[in-house]
């Protein structure tokens, strides 16, 4: 496995989680391709992608709620793949949140450590602890319907992390609150991973959670992993069609491939527009067709510079940009223009209008996949 390097400059940490040969198959269907995965100690990793992708399947054995038709999970470097969920050392955070409605916030959190017989002085400090976590130690004594559904969700989150497990598994655990909150609980969830020092895997279909909140992301696509990276890597060098197309908006764009080493800068032709540049992504043994994947807002837009020319078939003003969709021979491009560029630049500009677009041979990258 490779090294990986923190923004604090923590490198090599063990494994919390690893799949070796992974798998699971539901009759004919495979819906979780043979997977090798690490998870490393203290990581905040998003498992992301579409419905039906197979993400929940790969969590549900992880747990154990799921038995794998083959390969094998550890834990910490221990093979727990026969292990019942009960003996697993993890938690889990499901959206329902699962509260106790007749317990308080507090007997709610301090739960699990009573059924373990943690001894009550212990369990009593810790759940109260846990509680300063999420910030909700004045509210102990309420009941969760005098909550709201952000507290209720921070009550379910002190309660996965007060007996201090290796791992806790999130399952779309804020597909339930406003898009505010949502953004609120992105902060916070990140927050307490760091503070806690516990390992997060985070099983999401929304690409914004998961390029706010993770270390590191795995894309998934009918039961295989696309792509495992950091989420800057993942969202300015996705190695598949699928990553690009579905983290962020991007321009995909059908070409001849020529042969090359990953990273040479190559020639590519466009249907009416001719040769453009690009860098491929990737070896290429031989020629073959591939999609020069562009990202909306590396595209530079000029009424007389250098580049390919197009015309503006559509305009979207968000505010703090501009969304055009600029049609160059046969290929339409989105390209992102800031409210301050436009203004600049671009003064008056409307459906109809003639533009150039640029870009950097490095910004469009040539994959195969």
């Amino acid at each position: 496995m490779d090294t990986h390097t923190s923004p604090t400059g923590t490198t090599d940490r063990a494994a919390a989680v690893e799949t070796v040969g992974l798998t699971k198959r539901f009759g004919e269907h495979l819906a979780v391709h043979p997977l090798d995965l690490e998870i490393r100690e203290n990581e905040f990793f998003s498992i992301l992608g579409p419905s039906g992708c197979g993400k929940t399947t790969l969590m549900r054995m992880i747990t154990g709620f799921e038995t794998p038709s083959a390969g094998r999970v550890l834990l910490g470097g221990v093979d727990v793949t026969g292990v019942p969920t009960r003996n697993r050392d993890l938690n889990m955070l499901f959206q329902s949140y699962a509260l106790f409605p007749h317990l308080t916030v507090f007997d709610n959190v301090v739960f699990e450590l009573r059924v373990r017989r943690t001894p009550r002085a212990e369990a009593d400090r810790r759940a109260i602890e846990a509680l300063e976590l999420v910030k909700l130690a004045h509210l102990a004594d309420r009941k969760p319907d005098q909550l709201s559904g952000g507290q209720r969700q921070r009550v379910a989150l002190a309660r996965a992390v007060v007996s201090g497990p290796k791992v806790v598994l999130l399952d779309e655990p804020l597909g339930a609150l406003d898009q505010q909150l949502r953004k609120e609980m992105q902060v916070e969830l990140k927050r307490m991973q760091r503070e806690v020092g516990i390992t997060f895997v985070y099983v999401t279909h929304d690409q914004e959670e998961a390029l706010t909140m993770s270390d590191r992301i795995a894309v998934m696509s009918d039961g295989v992993v696309q792509q495992v990276a950091a989420p800057e890597e993942i969202y300015n060098r996705p190695q598949t069609r699928f990553v690009a197309g579905f983290i962020g908006s991007c321009n995909l764009l059908d070409v001849d491939a020529p042969a090359g080493a990953a990273g040479d800068e190559v020639s590519v032709d466009l249907p009416g527009v001719g040769a453009v540049s690009g860098v491929l992504a990737e070896r290429v043994a031989a020629p073959s067709r591939g999609t020069l994947l562009l990202r909306p807002e590396r595209i530079e837009v000029s009424r007389t510079g250098a580049g390919v020319r197009g015309t503006v078939t559509e305009l979207t003003f968000l505010g703090e940009e501009w969304h055009a969709r600029i049609r160059a021979g046969e290929n339409l491009f989105r390209v992102s223009v800031s409210s301050l560029a436009a203004e600049r630049e671009l003064a008056g500009f409307a459906v109809g209008d003639e533009l150039s677009l640029a870009w950097r041979p490095q910004d469009a990258r040539i994959v195969i996949r």
